[in-house]
């Protein structure tokens, strides 16, 4: 089968197509046809080495870690109903940037009718960490929320489960294309985050009101500048960091002003939860009620050019790999 193999770490040219045996499954496992395969930054990261020792990846290894298919062989003790079901092979999963990915039984997410192999991959990640930040940080009705990098790929996803609680919600993205999208996803606001009174334009929107909810997933100064919007007893989601690195706050100031921090730490979840988030996203899109923004589908031998667009944050939405 082709494969994407990265032999070192690197820039983007480091994700090079080869051809590898067919897996085999093993005890407890399944192996999946793929038929979209979801990317997301924290790949690029792994990729330049940044955080490979922490996720316990070191070259050679095939990078990705989801993609919705086909179930076409099981391994032993494994109910061979499972063979032909459409499913999104999730939470841990590993060497997912390939035709033929092999997985735990226990990770695996049935596709409801209706829904595209595509949209369920793009939910693969992002369904499952946007949903478990807005049961965490429980938004309310009227609440006043930032969304940073809202026209990511769980950013877009943030903006619309904060829209369907009824929370004031304003985007912060850059551009006026993200900006547009933004907005047509259900937000009361946007701002553009490059220019230099962004802030002041948050605070204009709510009416010289601090932020409630601040939910970052860009981090870096970005993220340090958001904090000071938050009111005294409000709560921050520090989730993201494709600006580099997560932002620094203030853990001093956050605890003598009641505000509740919560961290990548608090979205790393058990494999029994993901799939239990990530049911509950696959059946929100597929009842219209949540839409991942699909902006960019790559063939499987260019995932260099899938990472060369996520590094440059020039697309809205997701990227995907169709195998």
């Amino acid at each position: 089968m082709r494969a994407i193999r990265v032999a070192e770490y690197g820039g983007p040219e480091v994700l090079v197509p080869v051809e590898v045996p067919d897996p085999v499954p093993g005890e407890g496992e399944v192996v999946v046809r793929a038929e979209a395969v979801d990317t997301i930054n924290v790949e690029t990261q792994i990729r330049r080495g940044h955080w490979g020792e922490a996720f316990g990846i070191t070259p050679p290894y095939v990078p990705g870690g989801a993609a919705a298919g086909t179930v076409v062989s099981v391994g032993p003790s494994v109910d061979p109903s499972w063979i032909g079901r459409r499913v999104v092979a999730g939470a841990g999963t590993k060497g997912a940037y390939a035709e033929l990915v092999r997985t735990g039984v226990d990770r695996l997410v049935p596709v409801p009718e209706g829904l595209g192999s595509r949209e369920a991959a793009a939910l693969a990640h992002d369904g499952v960490t946007g949903i478990g930040i807005t049961e965490g940080i429980a938004i309310k009705p009227g609440e006043r929320v930032l969304i940073l990098g809202a026209a990511g790929g769980m950013g877009t996803l943030l903006v619309q489960l904060a829209h369907a609680v009824g929370a004031q919600v304003v985007g912060a993205a850059r551009g006026p294309q993200k900006l547009a999208l933004v907005r047509r996803l259900g937000a009361d606001a946007v701002v553009d985050y490059t220019e230099d009174d962004w802030t002041q334009q948050v605070r204009n929107v709510f009416g010289g009101l601090p932020v409630d909810v601040l939910l970052d997933g860009v981090g870096g100064e970005l993220g340090t500048r958001a904090f000071e919007l938050v009111a005294d007893g409000g709560r921050v989601s520090a989730h993201g960091a494709p600006s580099g690195g997560f932002a620094e706050l203030d853990q001093e100031s956050a605890g003598r002003r009641g505000i509740a921090l919560r961290g990548i730490a608090d979205v790393q979840f058990e494999t029994p939860e993901i799939v239990r988030l990530a049911t509950k996203a696959l059946a929100e899109a597929a009842a219209g009620r949540l839409h991942p923004v699909i902006a960019q589908e790559f063939p499987l031998s260019r995932a260099a050019d899938a990472h060369r667009a996520i590094e440059a944050r020039s697309v809205p939405g997701k990227a995907l790999l169709i195998p």
